[in-house]
This record gives structure tokens, sequence and C-alpha cells, in this order.
């Protein structure tokens, strides 16, 4: 009986690092599979840089779709948003869709987690499907990836300038800058976030920030967009060479310790 052939998978998350990955092993896996799990609630640059990303290397990319929407599983679980805790939208939205594409074929999941990172990831239980991480045998790091994609002509995707992670618009990993700054960029996602924390039929508010509606956290916009500005010229000064992304990620790091996504933020 003929050996059942391996296949060899990427998902994109529309961030650096799995991007950078997918340059990384371009020529070395002709064969990758490259996947994106579509939420239908991601920034319109997430989709720009994709397609950035296929016309640079000349891959095809599947976009895979959960079968039921976020509205629907909100609506399921009486309005109750996701949170770090309870990441329902992860495994609805793209870890199931994720395992169906793969179904029972035995698969190599390449994933771009960074050597400087410490964390593993979403890893599948199933046993058909085994993760490997390429940027953490080879020591590579955020300064390295940054660096892959500026030397294949790709760059960094744009929403970088303000925000240092993928995923949807209103990902509650968000810290309280980037969700000013979603104000600004896109008031009409901005606006569907705030629908989505005060529209409940049985009149009850949840919140995408612990403990703050969004309407509350524009009252403090500009005091919390002064210290940002602050922390950021401090981070400057001492780092002079660091390119803009790496600084304001750092500076956002800085202000919050709660662990991304482990799929989304890649």
């Amino acid at each position: 009986m003929p050996k059942s052939k391996v296949r060899h998978i990427l998902g994109l998350s529309g961030g650096k690092d799995s991007a950078a990955l997918a340059v990384y092993l371009h020529d070395r896996i002709p064969e990758m599979e490259y996947f994106f799990c579509d939420t239908h609630k991601e920034l319109p640059e997430t989709y720009e840089f994709l397609e950035r990303l296929k016309a640079r290397l000349g891959i095809q990319i599947k976009y895979l779709e959960a079968d039921r929407g976020f509205d629907y599983w909100l609506e399921m679980l009486g309005g109750y948003l996701p949170t770090p805790k309870a990441r329902w939208c992860t495994k609805n939205l793209k870890i199931i869709p994720m395992e169906q594409f793969i179904c029972d074929d035995k698969a190599i999941s390449y994933v771009g987690i960074r050597a400087d990172e410490n964390r593993d990831g979403y890893i599948s239980r199933r046993p058909n499907i085994k993760a490997v991480f390429p940027f953490k045998k080879d020591g590579l790091v955020k300064s390295d990836i940054i660096q892959i994609l500026e030397d294949s002509g790709i760059g960094m995707p744009s929403y970088y300038n303000w925000r240092s992670r993928s995923g949807c618009y209103f990902c509650f990993f968000q810290r309280k800058y980037e969700w000013l700054m979603l104000s600004e960029k896109h008031p009409d996602y901005f606006a569907k976030a705030i629908e989505y924390e005060e529209n409940h039929k049985d009149g009850r508010t949840f919140t995408w920030n612990e403990g703050e509606r969004l309407l509350d956290l524009v009252k403090r916009k500009d005091d919390i967009i002064r210290r940002h500005e602050e922390y950021m010229e401090r981070e400057k000064q001492n780092a002079p060479e660091k390119p803009l992304a790496e600084v304001l990620a750092d500076v956002l790091d800085s202000q919050d310790t709660a662990e991304p996504c482990f799929i989304c933020q890649l």
C-alpha cells in the first residue's frame, strides 16, 4: 500500500511573522499550502497585505471560513464577548476551520513563532498534525523578521504604524492606544465595536476592555495619547536604530502583559 502524502501547510494571519515565514520557506518548500482563516471582521489593511504577499511570491492563498460566523456564536452565547480567558472566537473561527481544511491528512504545520518568544502558540492535539517552528530552530528574532520582509520588497503591513498585532478590528487584545487609533483610522469599525458592547436585548453590557467601555475610553483619549507619545520618545532615544514598528511594539508590550492570541497574532 503506497505511503500517504504529507501536506505542508502555513497559516497566514496578515501579520509580519507568518508573512516572513512564507518568504523564508518559499523556495525551500515549493509544495507549501498557504491559508488564511477569514473571520470577515478583518481590517482592510489585512486583505491588502495578503494581496501584496500573493503578488510578490506568486502563491495562492486558500481563504477558509467557519460554517457559522462571529455574529452567530455571539448570539448563541447570549452576547458574551470573547475575552483572554474565553477565546471562543479563536476556537470557532480559526482552529476548527483549519482542522477541517486538513481533515485526516497527515500534515506539517509551519508556525512563525520566533526564537525571542517564550511560548509555543497553538498546537493541534490531532495526531495527524505536526507543528514545527523554523524561526525558533534557526534562532531568528524580531529584527530578523523585519529584515526578511524589507529585503523581499513586501515590507510591513501598513497597520503596524499604529497597531502591533494582526487580528479582527475589535480584537480584545488591543491596548487602549490601539483602540483609540482604530477610532481615528477606521471610525466606522470603532462604531461597530461600540455596538457590540452596548446592544443587548436583556440590557446587559459587555466590554472589550475589562472594566471600561469604549465610550468611556474615548473620554480619556488626550491623556492616553500624551502618555503613549512620551513612552515612544523615550524608547526612540534609548534605541535610535530601531525601526518605528519595533519601537511601537516594544512600547505597547511594556504597557500590557496580556498574552496575545496564539493564531491571530502571528
